[in-house]
C-alpha cells in the first residue's frame, strides 16, 4: 500500500513539473552577433508569443518540452526545445539570413514592407536579371523585363538613354518620363550617371497606392534604385572584366548596290531625261559601299572593382568603374569613369551615420558628319581618286555632285563634350526605442558639363560660312533633404507600421552658349572667328517642398489595410493653386492564411485593391508669370525693348490622375509565381497651350483642359520547372497591355491636330480627338496603284447633294484629305526569358516583344520615293513588294519616273507599318569555377551576345528605334545611330 502511494506521489509531482511555467529568456542576434529587435519568439501550436527588445532580448513563459519558433524578415526560422525541468532557462539564438525570405523584403517608397503586406502594384528586378546587357544606361537594362513599362533604347549610338513609358501615357504635352529615386534621393527624371555595376534592386512603382506617396512627381510613375552596401565581416572584392566587339545592323533595310540602283533608273518611263554627265552602263560595274567604309567593328570595355567590408561598428562599400565604347559608326568614341563610396557608422546602438560620396565624369568624341550620308551616298561614287586620295566634298569625279563626302569632312570636322557630377549625401538612423525611428537623408548634387564643336571652311558643313566654332556649358545644382519619423509596432495579432515626413528639394541650373563663323583652319577657340553667330544664355529654377504621411495596418497577416497622404507645394504654379494634396486607400486579404483555406498545393493566394490620386507638375518653368523677350523690334531710340513672349495663368494647377486597380497574386507548389493587375487612370486638368488671339502679343496660353484616360491588364510569371543538386531551370515572362484614350479637349473644341515636324517630305501629324487615342495618326489614307496608269492613289471624300460621304479614289493627292489611320500604341508588349544552370555551366536568354502599333517609317520618303530623289541611294523592294510596269500589273509601287512630279512620297498611311516585333535582346553561356579552397578567387566566365536578332514585317533598320534620339515617337528616320549587336566576354573574380 505505501509503495502504491509512494508512485502517485512521483507520478503527481511529475505531472505538475511538466506542466509548470518556465521563464526562458535570452537574446536573439544575427550571424554577427547583431541584435535583431521585434524578432518573434512563439510556443510552437499556441498562440503565445512575444517580440524581442532593441537590444534583441527576449522574456516568454514556455513549459518543459515546448518548441520555441525564433523568426525575423529575411532570417531562416529556427527552432529551439525548452528542456529544463527548474523555474528559468536561458537560449540565445543566431538566426542565418535566408536568400528566398530576403526576396520577400520589397523597398517601397520611403522604406521597406514585407512583400506580404504588400497592398500596391510594383516589380522588383534583381541585379542578377540586369547583368545580361553592357550599357552604361540603367534605362535600357529594364527592357522587356518588366509588365506595362515600355522601354525606347533612343538608338544605337554609345552612351544614348532610353525613354520609359509606364502604364501608358499620362499628359497630352509633358514628360513621359517616370521619377527616379536613388538609395532614397529623389534624383529626377532619369537615373543620371548610375554605374549599373552598383546596382543591387530595382522597384518599379506602377499603381497609385504605391506612388501617391511621391505625389506631383509621381504621375508617371517611380523607379526605386538600391545600391549594394557593405555587410559585416572579412573584407571582399569583386573585380569584373567585360570586354567585347559592336556592329551595326541593317534589320531589315537593304540598300541598292551599282547595277541594282542603274536597272532602277533604267527602268524609268522617262529616262531620256536623265542628266548624270556620267550616265552610261559602265556604272553597273561601280559599287562602293558607303556602309561598310563609314562602319567599324566597335571596341566595348566595361571593368569594375568593389570592395565591402568592416565591423559591427563600421562598414564600408567602395567601388569603381569604367566604360569605353568605340562606335560602330567611326568617328564616336564613349567614356565614363565613376567611383562610389558608401559607409555605415554605428557609435552607439542607437545611432547609425550613412555618409555617401560619387563622383562621374563622362566624355565623348563625335567626328561623324552623318549617319543619313552612309545611306543615301550613291554606290557609283568613290570618296577616293584613282590614287587612293580622298576626294573634296562635292566631287566633279562623281555622278551625284550635291552629295558630300563624309569621309573627307570625317578628317577636319569633330565635336566634343564633357559632364562632371559629383553627388555627397550624409544620411543618418536614431533608433530612438525598438518601435520608433527618426530617419534623415540628405544629398548635394553638382553637374558641370561643357561642348565644343569645330567645322572647317574645307568641309561641306563649313565652307559656306568659311568654318564654325561653338561651345557650350551648363552648371546644375540639385539639393534635396528629408526627415522621416517611422513607428513600427506590432502587438499580439496587430500590426502598424507608420510614418510623417518633411521633404524639400530644389534646382538651379545655368547655361551658356556661343557660335561664331569665319574661321582660320586648325584652330578651335570662339577668339577666331571673324562674325559672331549667335549668343545665347539663362538661368532656370524650382522649388518642390511636402508634407507626407503613410500608415500600414496588418491583422494577424491576413488583412492589410493601408492609407498615405500627401500635399506638395510647388514654385511652378501661381499664388492661386501652389499647393496640391495627393492620397490612396489600398488593401490586400492573403487568403491562403485563413483557417478555412486548406489546398496545401497554393502557397500563397493574395487579393489587392487601390485607389489613389497623384499629380504632375509642368515640364516648363514659370507658367504663372506674363514673359517678355528683348528685341530688337521694340527698340526706340536704340535702346532695346521688350515685347511680351507669355502671359501667365495665376490659375493654373496640378495634372491629377486618379487610378483604381485591383491584382492577385498566387504561388503554386512553391515553384509557380503569378501576378495579375488591371487598371483604370483617369486624368484630368491636363495642362496644354490654348490658342489665343494673336493681338495680344502671343498666340496661346496655358491652361487646364481635358481629359485622358488609360486602362489596362498586366501579367507576370515565374516557375522554377526543375530544381536538384545539379540542374536549375527557371523560366519568366510578362506581359502588358494598355488602351489610351482622349476623352475630352478644351471648351467645345472637337480635335487638335499636332504636327511632329520631322520629315523631308513633309511631316506627320497626330489627331487629339475624344475617343481616339492620343497617339492616332492623322494622315491622307494611301488607296494603292492605278492598274492601268501606275498612278499613285488616295481617298478623298466626296459628299452627294443630301450631304452622305462616300470614299473614292484619286491620283491627285492635293484633292485627298486626311483621317484618322491607326495609332502608335501595341495592343499588347512584354518579355520572357529563361535560366538553365546544369552544375558548374549556365544558359540564359531574354526575348523582348511588340505586338500591333503603327511606326511611319520616314526613311522610305527618301529611299522609297519612285524617283523623287535622284541624289540618294534607294532601298530594295522587300519580298512581297513589286513596281508597276505595264498595264494590268497588281503592284505595291507606282511606276518610277526620273524627278517624279506625282507626290508619291507624301506623307499618306502608305508608309505606316506595322510595329510588330520579336526580338532576341541577350544570349548567354557562362561557367563558374570556384578556387576557394585553394586560396585563389571564385571565378566566372561567360560569352553573351545582344541584339541577336528580331523578327518583323518593318521593313526599316529596327522598329524600337524612333525618329528622335532619347524619345518614344513611334516613327523611324533615315539619320539617327542604328542599333547595334554586341558580343562579350566576361570575366569576374570574387575574393
Amino acid at each position: 500500500m505505501n509503495g502504491k502511494l509512494l508512485a502517485l506521489l512521483v507520478l503527481t509531482f511529475s505531472v505538475l513539473s511538466l506542466s509548470a511555467q518556465i521563464k526562458v529568456t535570452g537574446t536573439v542576434t544575427d550571424e554577427n552577433r547583431n541584435p535583431l529587435p521585434g524578432a518573434s519568439i512563439l510556443v510552437r501550436g499556441s498562440t503565445h508569443g512575444v517580440s524581442s527588445d532593441f537590444d534583441g532580448n527576449y522574456e516568454i513563459e514556455a513549459k518543459q518540452g515546448d518548441i520555441l519558433e525564433f523568426s525575423f524578415i529575411g532570417f531562416q526560422t529556427q527552432t529551439q526545445k525548452v528542456t529544463s525541468s527548474g523555474k528559468t532557462q536561458t537560449i540565445n539564438v543566431k538566426l542565418q539570413e535566408d536568400t528566398q525570405q530576403l526576396d520577400d523584403v520589397i523597398v517601397i517608397g520611403y522604406g521597406t514592407q514585407k512583400k506580404e503586406s504588400l497592398t500596391g502594384a510594383l516589380q522588383t528586378i534583381k541585379k542578377e536579371k540586369l547583368a545580361d546587357i553592357t550599357t552604361p544606361s540603367v534605362e535600357n537594362m529594364l527592357n522587356g523585363k518588366v509588365s506595362g513599362v515600355f522601354v525606347a533604347p533612343g538608338s544605337g549610338r554609345p552612351g544614348e538613354t532610353g525613354a520609359i513609358i509606364i502604364r501608358g501615357k499620362s499628359t497630352l504635352n509633358g514628360s513621359t518620363a517616370p521619377l527616379w529615386v536613388i538609395d532614397g534621393v529623389i534624383v529626377g527624371s532619369d537615373a543620371g550617371s548610375l554605374n549599373p555595376s552598383d546596382i543591387e534592386s530595382m522597384t518599379i512603382l506602377k499603381d497609385a497606392a504605391s506612388t501617391a506617396i511621391y505625389g506631383s512627381q509621381g504621375a508617371n510613375g517611380v523607379i526605386l534604385i538600391t545600391t549594394k552596401k557593405a555587410k559585416e565581416g572579412k573584407l571582399q572584392s569583386q573585380v569584373s572584366v567585360r570586354q567585347g566587339v559592336s556592329m551595326l545592323s541593317n534589320g531589315n533595310l537593304e540598300m541598292m548596290d551599282g547595277a541594282e540602283l542603274y536597272d532602277y533608273f533604267n527602268s524609268f518611263s522617262n529616262k531620256s531625261s536623265i542628266r548624270f554627265t556620267q550616265w552610261n552602263p559602265e556604272l553597273r560595274n561601280s559599287n562602293f559601299d558607303w556602309w561598310k567604309q563609314a562602319t567599324t567593328m566597335g571596341i566595348v570595355k566595361d571593368y569594375s572593382i568593389s570592395v565591402s567590408g568592416g565591423s559591427e561598428a563600421l562598414r564600408s562599400y567602395f567601388s569603381i568603374g569604367y566604360y569605353d565604347e568605340e562606335g560602330a559608326v567611326k568617328g564616336y568614341d564613349y567614356k565614363k569613369y565613376d567611383f562610389r563610396l558608401k559607409a555605415d557608422y554605428q557609435p552607439f546602438k542607437w545611432l547609425t551615420i550613412k555618409p555617401n560620396i560619387s563622383g562621374t565624369v563622362r566624355t565623348t568624341d563625335d567626328r561623324q558628319h552623318s549617319v543619313g550620308a552612309m545611306y543615301s551616298n550613291l554606290p557609283w561614287d568613290s570618296p577616293y581618286d584613282k590614287d587612293g586620295n580622298i576626294v573634296p566634298h562635292r566631287s566633279s569625279l562623281w555622278v551625284n555632285r550635291n552629295s558630300t563626302n563624309y569621309l573627307y569632312d570625317l578628317q577636319w570636322n569633330w565635336g566634343a563634350s564633357k559632364l562632371f557630377q559629383a553627388m555627397g549625401g550624409l544620411d543618418f538612423d536614431v533608433k530612438i526605442n525598438d518601435w520608433l525611428t527618426f530617419s534623415s537623408v540628405n544629398n548635394y548634387k553638382y553637374i558641370s558639363s561643357f561642348s565644343n564643336s569645330y567645322e572647317d571652311p574645307r568641309s561641306s558643313g563649313g565652307e559656306s560660312v568659311k568654318g564654325r566654332i561653338s561651345e557650350g556649358q551648363n552648371n546644375i545644382i540639385r539639393r534635396y533633404t528629408n526627415q522621416i519619423l517611422k513607428f513600427d509596432k506590432s502587438f499580439d495579432k496587430h500590426s502598424i507600421n507608420a510614418l510623417v515626413a518633411y521633404e524639400y528639394n530644389d534646382y538651379w541650373g545655368k547655361s551658356l552658349s556661343a557660335a561664331g563663323t569665319g574661321i582660320v583652319p586648325g584652330f578651335s577657340v570662339l577668339d577666331i572667328a571673324t562674325k559672331p553667330e549667335r549668343t545665347k544664355g539663362g538661368i532656370s529654377e524650382w522649388a518642390v517642398q511636402s508634407v507626407l504621411s503613410r500608415i500600414v495596418y496588418s491583422y494577424d497577416n491576413r488583412y492589410v489595410l493601408e492609407g498615405s497622404l500627401r500635399r506638395d507645394g510647388a514654385s511652378n504654379f501661381g499664388t492661386n493653386a501652389k499647393y496640391g494634396t495627393f492620397y490612396s486607400v489600398s488593401g490586400s486579404w492573403n487568403i491562403h492564411r485563413e483557417n478555412w483555406f486548406t489546398p496545401k498545393w497554393i502557397n500563397i493566394l493574395k487579393l489587392r485593391a487601390s485607389y489613389g490620386t497623384v499629380g504632375s507638375r509642368p515640364n516648363f518653368l514659370y507658367p504663372q508669370y506674363d514673359l517678355y523677350a528683348i528685341s530688337t523690334g521694340a527698340s526706340y531710340n536704340q535702346t532695346p525693348g521688350a515685347l511680351i513672349s507669355q502671359v501667365g495663368n495665376k490659375d493654373l494647377t496640378w495634372e491629377s490622375t486618379a487610378t483604381t486597380g485591383v491584382g492577385l497574386d498566387v504561388t503554386l507548389f512553391d515553384r509557380v509565381s503569378l501576378t495579375f493587375d488591371y487598371y483604370n487612370k483617369d486624368i484630368n486638368n491636363i495642362l496644354y497651350p490654348v490658342p489665343v488671339s494673336g493681338l495680344t502679343g502671343v498666340t496661346s496660353i496655358w491652361r487646364n483642359v481635358g481629359s485622358l484616360g488609360n486602362k489596362g491588364v498586366e501579367a507576370t510569371l515565374t516557375a522554377l520547372i526543375i530544381k536538384n543538386n545539379n540542374l536549375h531551370w527557371s523560366v519568366d515572362a510578362n506581359f502588358g497591355k494598355n488602351i489610351n484614350e482622349v476623352k475630352k479637349l478644351y471648351g467645345d473644341r472637337k480635335e487638335i491636330i499636332v504636327s511632329d515636324g520631322l520629315g523631308i517630305a513633309g511631316s506627320t501629324d497626330k489627331l487629339l480627338k475624344s475617343g481616339l487615342d492620343a497617339d492616332t495618326f492623322y494622315m491622307v489614307e494611301w488607296a494603292g496603284v492605278n492598274k492601268e496608269t501606275g498612278a499613285p492613289q488616295w481617298y478623298k471624300t466626296v459628299k452627294d447633294a443630301d450631304g452622305n460621304e462616300t470614299r473614292e479614289k484619286t491620283s491627285n493627292y492635293a484633292e485627298a484629305n486626311q483621317v484618322a489611320v491607326g495609332n502608335a500604341t501595341p495592343d499588347f508588349f512584354g518579355g520572357f526569358g529563361t535560366s538553365l544552370t546544369y552544375k558548374n555551366f549556365n544558359l540564359s536568354a531574354n526575348f523582348g516583344f511588340s505586338y500591333g502599333g503603327k511606326i511611319y517609317n520616314y526613311s522610305r520618303t527618301e529611299y522609297d520615293s519612285d524617283g523623287t530623289y535622284t541624289d540618294r541611294n534607294q532601298m530594295k523592294l522587300k519580298k512581297g513588294w513589286s513596281r508597276w510596269e505595264k498595264p494590268g500589273d497588281d503592284a505595291t509601287h507606282p511606276k518610277a519616273v526620273y524627278e517624279n512630279k506625282s507626290n508619291a512620297n507624301k506623307v499618306s498611311s502608305r508608309f505606316l507599318e506595322d510595329g510588330s516585333y520579336l526580338k532576341l535582346r541577350s544570349l548567354s553561356i557562362g561557367y563558374s569555377l570556384d578556387l576557394s579552397t585553394h586560396k585563389l578567387p571564385k571565378l566566372y566566365f561567360s560569352l553573351t551576345g545582344e541584339n541577336l536578332f528580331f523578327i518583323s514585317d518593318y521593313s526599316g533598320v529596327d522598329p524600337e528605334i524612333p525618329t528622335r534620339e532619347g524619345t518614344a515617337i513611334n516613327s523611324a528616320g533615315p539619320s539617327i545611330y542604328p542599333a547595334t549587336r554586341k558580343f562579350i566576354f566576361g570575366i569576374t573574380a570574387n575574393f
